[in-house]
């Protein structure tokens, strides 16, 4: 080994001792001709001392040293002088007095500072991302993400989980993505998929008879990206068989409950047990299915008021099959009119008609957009409904209930931003569940899985899936934590004729579906388990709990928002003798 000691584990019982360390140049200073040099591993910084006086060689040899250089020191741990302590340093208490030091690797001068945090353009950072990971918030990042699977490792395999790893080459797994395709050179013209999920391949571990299975999943999708999508991800994968819904919700509570508790206890989990809210619920109170419950600004359905009201716009876009719903934003009701255009146009940006709206000042003045359109008891009623106060603004959206929801959601959140209502070391979890089995699409004329094709119906529902599909719900449960989805999972369809009637209601032909899904078929006529599963997504997890803006924080090696690996400078053309050997020919026009 080059070193003895890690950086970080020399102290004061080290005192008198003789150390080897090796690693990077984080800081010098020269002063009165000693030089100090803090040298940094993975595992902390220790401050070296050259002194011309004692060690003449070595100072010399110190001389051409500089910053993010590789380095071996060799010297003897000495108590720093009264005074010159570094509380901010684990190490802070020693010094290593230097017998020799040898230059393992000199560095040419990084594009941005290694030793503190700077505004560095992210394509940079990513062009760099070697060097990048080097940074404290980095390095803190890839060892906050082990421990978080370590946790999760370690919690499953005591409840008698088995890690199975499932093939990276497999066939397309519809997952409402496109997938990444390879090309076979050994089949030509055939290609396998790269997994969306290992969906097909849990439920084949659970004809198997493994019963409790998970893996920490690589999983690709081809879609457009976001801050918080990649086109090749992680996810906790699992499946249990002969369970029901609650199981696998009770296991994930249990599991993620302990995690913050463990991993980030200066965390907080708002509510346990965790709320339950139906799809619906969720709609009707929060604007999406994916609500962040850590504050308020609940929405509030003044549709049956506003029929009557005498104001048009409500009245004529309820009789029209829409829906007026509102928020009520506590102390802003001094809002100028600018900042509330500025707030129209923003619901306007995610397709709502506009925003109407009623400010109540604390004096019992009155701003108002509709107001004068409408009768005192509508005006009443409406006020009674939204709980409102003196200092309050008051914000109306009147469109099809999908507007609504969509644009008053994004609303509420747009608020929680501007007005800082949350703190980001409250968990708020809670699950949803009860969705829609089906839902139609009308540009295709059909009926599309909410969720995916092997999702079971509620048993109770299943007589409405030949008369009335819409009535249908699923065995679907998605988990959120502070507004967005980290996982996602069912209740499997585990018998081959329900399997059948679902994929001749969505239109999928029957001979179709058993060339793309004839080996699941086949499987459910030897005897399989009724099972469930959920897949959380690791990276969006650690993105939350480590406080980031975007999951390529968390990622060791991520794309970029253009999906390409600026480092390696990926994806590049290939030649064309490659080509040929997968029978393949370019068309780019």
């Amino acid at each position: 080994m080059y070193k003895t000691h890690t950086c970080g584990e020399v102290g004061v019982k080290d005192i008198g001792k003789e150390v080897t360390l090796a690693g990077w140049v984080d800081r010098l200073r020269d002063l009165g001709g000693v030089t100090f040099v803090d040298l940094r591993d993975r595992f902390g910084i220790i401050q070296l001392v050259s002194n011309p006086v004692s060690s003449p060689e070595v100072h010399q040899a110190m001389i051409p040293v500089r910053m993010e250089w590789v380095i071996q020191a060799v010297g003897i741990v000495r108590k720093r002088p009264e005074g010159m302590e570094n509380p901010d340093l684990a190490t802070g208490e020693i010094e290593v007095e230097l017998t020799r030091v040898e230059i393992l690797n000199p560095a040419k001068t990084p594009p941005f500072l290694i030793n503190q945090e700077e505004d560095v353009d992210e394509q940079t950072r990513l062009k760099y991302r070697y060097l990048d990971l080097r940074r404290p918030r980095m390095r803190d990042n890839i060892i906050f993400r082990h421990r978080l699977i370590t946790f999760i490792r370690n919690y499953l395999d005591k409840k008698e989980f088995l890690e199975i790893e499932t093939p990276i080459l497999f066939k397309t797994t519809p997952e409402g993505a496109r997938d990444y395709i390879v090309p076979s050179r050994i089949h030509p013209g055939q290609f396998y998929a790269l997994p969306q999920s290992p969906q097909q391949l849990k439920q084949m571990l659970m004809v198997a008879g493994v019963e409790r299975y998970f893996q920490i999943a690589r999983c690709f999708r081809d879609e457009d990206q976001r801050g918080d999508r990649q086109p090749e991800f992680t996810q906790l994968d699992i499946e249990m068989s002969f369970v029901e819904r609650e199981d696998v919700m009770n296991l994930m509570e249990d599991l993620y409950t302990s995690l913050v508790k463990e991993v980030v206890p200066q965390k907080k989990v708002l509510e346990t047990p965790w709320p339950e809210l139906t799809y619906q619920q969720a709609l009707d109170r929060f604007g999406k299915d994916n609500p962040d419950i850590r504050f308020g600004l609940e929405l509030k359905d003044i549709s049956e008021i506003a029929l009557e009201s005498g104001f048009r716009v409500f009245s004529e876009t309820v009789e029209k099959g829409g829906t007026v719903r509102g928020i009520n934003v506590k102390g802003l009701g001094d809002y100028s009119r600018k900042q509330i255009d500025e707030l129209t146009d923003y619901v306007k940006g995610h397709g709502a008609g506009g925003l109407a709206y009623l400010a109540l000042s604390e004096e019992g003045e009155e701003r108002s957009s509709f107001v004068k359109f409408i009768t005192d008891d509508a005006k009443a009623q409406i006020l009674t409904i939204m709980g409102a106060e003196p200092g309050d603004l008051l914000l109306f959206v009147a469109d099809l209930p999908e507007v609504v929801f969509d644009s008053l959601g994004r609303l509420r959140e747009e608020l929680r931003d501007r007005l800082n209502l949350v703190n980001d070391d409250i968990m708020g979890f809670c699950w949803v569940v009860d969705f829609p089995l089906v839902k139609w699409n009308k540009d295709e004329k059909r009926w599309d899985p909410s969720h995916h094709l092997f999702t079971s119906p509620m048993m109770v529902d299943v007589e409405f899936l030949d008369d009335d599909p819409s009535k249908v719900r699923g065995q679907q449960y998605d988990l959120v934590l502070n507004g967005l989805e980290i996982a996602g999972g069912s209740i499997r369809i585990h018998k081959a004729d329900l399997q059948e009637k679902i994929f001749d209601l969505i239109g999928l032909d029957l001979e179709v579906a058993r060339e793309r899904f004839g080996h699941m078929l086949r499987a459910f006529s030897y005897g399989t388990p009724p099972h469930g599963g959920i897949a959380s997504g690791i990276d969006r997890l650690c993105m939350l709990l480590a406080n980031e803006p975007n999951i390529r924080e968390v990622i060791a090696f991520p794309k970029n928002q253009s999906a390409r690996d600026l480092m390696g400078n990926a994806p590049s053309a290939v030649e064309s003798e490659q080509l040929e050997e997968l029978h393949i020919k370019l068309s780019l026009d």
